[in-house]
């Protein structure tokens, strides 16, 4: 695929994903949304690809949101069916993806990596929805997603001033994993993914999906359905399922081969 508003790096089975338009400090236009919905198609097709991490070019910042400037010049605006940056209305990919927020992380940008399933900062990040300061609504998940990472008030309270949270208070709120110096949020995040990767990812899948399905009905009903979700029964029916047990009986590393 030629990419002109991203880049796309592979170290063994993680996708290193980043947002490249620092001029506008990776802020994201039609067009860029499209080609990451493409991006992040086939990583999420890709059996030897099982975690994703997202990240921007330079060192200042994230991802921006929304190009206003682009918007206010007439720019047409819109996405894909995976929603801002192809990646917060993708419900269905079970494969875990990390945010490395290296700077700024407003608007938009913000909701891509509430979207993700953990969050990596650097000290100097900042997250914010912003939007209402220039008449809009983040409405492209953030106005949802964070009430349920942070509880309804912690959230009001970002969402109706529209105030600035650093990498610290992030971590405090809980929205983020972990902060690190400044330049180290790419390098930490590869550290997550390689934990990650070390387990099952027919587990991990299944874990991730029952996760997200389970917290949208009661946990009774949670539990009896969860044996139903089709990343659980691959896991059932996968190699994996039979190496890991192996593995352990004979007191040795598993070789995972994800299906």
């Amino acid at each position: 695929m030629d990419l002109k508003f991203s880049k796309v790096t592979r170290k063994g089975p993680v996708t290193i994903v980043t947002l490249s338009r620092p001029e506008v400090y990776n802020a994201l236009h039609t067009d860029a949304h499209f080609e990451l919905q493409k991006v992040f198609d086939d990583f999420s097709a890709d059996p030897e690809q099982w975690v994703a991490i997202v990240t921007g070019a330079g060192d200042k910042a994230f991802c921006a949101g929304n190009d206003l400037k682009w918007q206010a010049a007439g720019g047409k605006r819109g996405w894909d069916k995976g929603g801002f940056a192809g990646l917060t209305s993708r419900f269905d990919c079970d494969k875990p993806i990390i945010a490395a927020v290296n700077g700024v992380a407003m608007g938009g940008g913000f909701e891509i990596a509430l979207a993700c399933d953990l969050i990596i900062a650097s000290e100097n990040a900042t997250f914010a929805l912003p939007e209402p300061r220039v008449g809009l609504a983040a409405l492209a998940g953030g106005v949802h997603r964070l009430p349920r990472q942070i509880g309804l008030k912690r959230a009001m309270g970002m969402i109706l001033t529209a105030r600035h949270v650093g990498a610290r208070e992030g971590l405090e709120l809980g929205f983020v994993n972990e902060v690190v110096p400044q330049g180290e949020a790419l390098a930490a995040a590869e550290r997550w993914a390689e934990t990650i990767c070390k387990n099952s990812p027919m587990s991990i899948r299944a874990s991730k999906q029952a996760i997200q399905k389970g917290l949208s009905v009661s946990l009774e009903q949670a539990i009896a359905e969860q044996r139903e979700y089709p990343a659980v029964k691959a896991m059932a029916a996968s190699q994996d399922y039979i190496e890991g047990p192996k593995a352990f009986s004979e007191k040795r590393p598993p070789k995972w081969v994800g299906r």
